[in-house]
């Protein structure tokens, strides 16, 4: 019973062609890249640019949003290789079990819990920041009381304090449940949302240029320092750290486009194709950002995205800053709603797939494998997602859990890129469809740039990721390491 052993190429291969069967090849680069601009395009971008301007890296957290791509791009790169040549669902968890064993394969896939699981939370507490906005500045009726819409760890200026989060809660299991009935947004509305999301970045970004002030960009690299948020935490504020740490944050606004990597097996031309819609998407999204940034940081101060702009910093900052423009704030308002619940269900959706391969791996009980009779999902999976998602978005604040979504997403990252290096020595034969050019360098500069990211999070977050992942360990060799069907062929 080893915790190294990999499970066999072959045995993937017949599962990948048992359980997706009659993948039409009918994806053109273009289509991948709409598909990762429609992924990436989410809550990251409209909450996640403030908290780094206002924790990190003041206006120049546009040269955070530079140093997240190149660190997505050259861990992109590697999951294209993978997710050609290793077709099934599961992601960097399957990947790792192939390349490194179970055991990591088992961290991979805790992991990845950090990346959708929490990742839904995150947005979910967006969402309900959102819907008060909503609320009081486009139905013009009362917000919802700050106790029933805030974690018990949080208070407000005049000393009320959060009890729950119930939007949050509700807006998960809503989405949960439709989950378990299997009902999946069609391509057309999804496709609406996405239109609708790049508008609106494109016109914050047209009309806000007008308003930008000059002394709200001065100086771009603040002086190196420590900024102390409302829990007390400290963060490296301005100079290099501040950079590295904005990276780190602003980093959750690019997941999403591995979900191009797992549409290799639908495109007519992976060879070609896939680095096209993943470096493709990149390229168009990391420009939106970078533009998106210093339109935002140019409308107000720092001390206002601190303070006054919070969650919904992008329509309070169009509130104050653009007179006569009352109605795109409105705008931004009801479509990020929209696009929110479509990163939730895609999140909530990765996370069940993931979680559904540990089942019929054995490294999770067998029930989590378990597919409904009527609707063909598994419904026991989403059950659990539900509960642990909800908790999460309903008692931790959002700064903390988006924080540990980027964190976990980037050691994700740097194990596929070690993949990419262990299977190129142990299956050189291996069919590729496409090949990361350049092995091992740009394997070994995107773990690189993910540590450096790593590193700018800070030592709180270190920490988080270490008793999440000593959680487990516990997990693991109490009950996994026993069950595996790998190491116990025989039951």
């Amino acid at each position: 019973m080893s915790i190294w052993k990999r499970k066999p190429m072959a045995l993937l291969l017949a599962e990948a062609s048992e359980s997706e069967k009659g993948l039409k090849r009918t994806l053109t680069a273009w289509s991948l890249v709409a598909l990762g601009i429609g992924a990436i395009i989410g809550a990251g971008l409209f909450v996640r640019t403030a908290t780094a301007a206002a924790q990190n890296a003041g206006p120049s957290v546009t040269i955070g949003f530079i140093v997240a791509a190149i660190g997505c791009a050259l861990a992109g790169l590697c999951y294209a290789e993978l997710s050609s040549s290793i077709p099934i669902a599961g992601s960097a968890y399957t990947y790792t079990y192939a390349t490194m064993g179970e055991f990591l394969a088992w961290i991979i896939g805790w992991d990845l819990i950090l990346e959708y699981a929490v990742g839904a939370a995150t947005v979910g507490i967006a969402w309900s920041e959102y819907l008060n906005n909503l609320l009081v500045n486009v139905l013009h009726v009362s917000p919802i009381p700050y106790e029933w819409c805030h974690s018990p760890f949080q208070n407000s200026i005049d000393g009320v304090s959060g009890i729950i989060n119930l939007p949050a809660l509700f807006i998960v299991a809503a989405i949960s449940l439709l989950l378990i009935k299997g009902t999946q947004e069609s391509a057309f509305v999804n496709g609406i949302i996405v239109v609708v999301k790049v508008a609106i970045v494109v016109m914050i970004i047209i009309f806000g240029w007008h308003f930008v002030k000059p002394e709200n960009h001065t100086p771009y690299i603040p002086e190196p320092g420590i900024f102390t948020d409302e829990h007390g935490v400290g963060h490296s504020f301005g100079g290099i750290m501040g950079i590295l740490g904005a990276a780190g944050t602003v980093f959750f606004a690019f997941i999403g486009f591995d979900a191009v990597s797992t549409a290799a097996q639908e495109t007519k031309n992976p060879k070609r194709d896939m680095p096209i819609g993943i470096l493709g998407s990149l390229a168009v999204c990391t420009v939106l950002y970078i533009l998106f940034a210093h339109v935002l940081t140019g409308l107000e101060s720092v001390e206002f995205f601190r303070t006054g702009g919070k969650e919904a910093s992008v329509a309070n900052a169009i509130t104050s800053a653009m007179p006569g423009y009352e109605w795109l704030a409105q705008f931004v308002t009801v479509a990020i709603l929209a696009g929110f619940s479509s990163v939730i269900l895609v999140m909530l959706l990765g996370q069940s797939r993931v979680f559904y391969s540990m089942g019929k791996d054995g490294l999770l009980p067998k029930s989590f494998s378990a597919v409904h009779p009527k609707h063909k999902t598994p419904y026991k999976a989403n059950l659990v997602i539900m509960v642990i998602v909800g908790l999460f978005a309903a008692f931790i604040p959002g700064d903390i859990v988006g924080d540990m979504t980027s964190i976990g997403t980037l050691f994700a990252f740097i194990l596929v890129c070690i993949s990419v290096i262990v299977l190129r020595k142990t299956e050189p034969d291996m069919k590729r469809e496409f090949k990361t050019p350049f092995v091992p360098l740009v394997p070994i500069l995107g773990i690189i740039v993910c540590l450096a990211m790593i590193y700018g999070l800070g030592w709180t977050n270190w920490l988080r990721l270490i008793g999440w992942l000593a959680i487990g360990f516990v997990v693991y060799f109490g009950y996994s390491k026993k069950n595996s069907r790998l190491n116990n062929p025989k039951e």
